[in-house]
């Protein structure tokens, strides 16, 4: 934390050789990121300061590695769409890194933030993990069934057609209440609800007639669950003012992550459990009027990468 020193009540270079008998003040900085400069290996005499100096280099080298590294693999699945949340993102990165050789997650995301490992590829191993998951809902598709108007509730879904069917939320594009939706139907997986926009359904251009007519039910029930990502000049409090904004709307934080890159901009992702669909937009724009906070956005993944 040393920015300058006083010697003899004078201010002086920190090179300055001393005298018997001077008197030394060395003034520090109170910033929480203050440190040592790599100019003072130059003119340090003792081996334990000059090892010191490097040590403190080197933490800072491999923290900004694993920042750099979190980023960049954070962003290459985002890039996939594959919805996953933080607790089963977390296990699958864990075990890719074990995979590669890599003690721990932090080891992986050091190889990667120094260039010694692609985010890119590190994605692709994930993804060829969890697509059949996800493929499977496109495989197989049974005829479709007579048309009947029946009412078939699901997660707060009405489906038009059929009664009594399974139906459950596509993980790839991850439709919440407000959102339009389309169900798609399988075989022995029921309707699988997509957003209307999901590239997964693109694909299928051809076998139209396999896609249904659904509905959010008017009175349905329960919670669903966004992610938010929220991005801000970092700030002492700023975690505080922003989780203060869910909390304000009743909203329930399940998951989050943060970054916060050397030009001090922190990038905060949050999922959040919600009642009313209306509170997204609105805690989108309670966020934005948080100081410091430039951008605050739904991520919403569309199954071909991007949100």
């Amino acid at each position: 934390r040393c920015t300058g020193a006083k010697v003899n009540g004078r201010l002086v270079a920190l090179d300055t050789q001393l005298n018997s008998g001077d008197l030394v003040e060395i003034l520090t900085s109170k910033a929480p990121d203050a440190g040592p400069s790599r100019d003072w290996l130059k003119f340090v005499r003792s081996s334990r300061a000059k090892a010191k100096i490097r040590q403190w280099f080197s933490k800072e080298r491999r923290e900004a590695a694993i920042t750099d590294g979190k980023e960049a693999i954070f962003e290459a699945l985002r890039k996939e769409g594959l919805g996953l949340n933080a607790s089963r993102r977390d296990q699958l990165l864990e075990a890719v890194a074990h995979e590669l050789g890599h003690a721990s997650t932090e080891s992986l995301f050091v190889a990667v933030g120094e260039g010694g490992a692609s985010a890119t590829n590190i994605a692709h191993r994930i993804t060829r993990e969890v697509r059949p998951e996800i493929d499977a809902e496109s495989d197989d598709l049974i005829a479709p069934p007579r048309q009947r108007t029946v009412r078939s509730t699901g997660p707060g879904i009405i489906v038009e057609g059929l009664d009594d069917v399974l139906v459950r939320v596509a993980q790839c594009c991850a439709p919440v209440p407000g959102d339009e939706i389309v169900g798609f139907v399988t075989v022995g997986r029921g309707v699988s609800v997509h957003r209307a926009d999901c590239t997964n359904l693109a694909v299928l251009t051809d076998q139209r007639d396999r896609m249904i007519d659904v509905s959010w039910s008017p009175d349905r029930v329960g919670r669903f669950a966004v992610w938010i990502q929220v991005e801000a000049f970092d700030r002492a409090g700023l975690l505080r003012d922003v989780t203060g904004v869910f909390t304000d709307v009743g909203g329930n934080i399940v998951a989050s992550s943060s970054a916060t890159g050397r030009d001090r901009v922190a990038v905060l992702r949050y999922e959040v459990e919600l009642s009313d669909p209306g509170h997204v937009a609105r805690i989108q724009n309670m966020l934005r009027s948080v100081d410091g906070v430039y951008d605050a956005f739904r991520i919403v993944p569309k199954g071909d990468g991007t949100e």
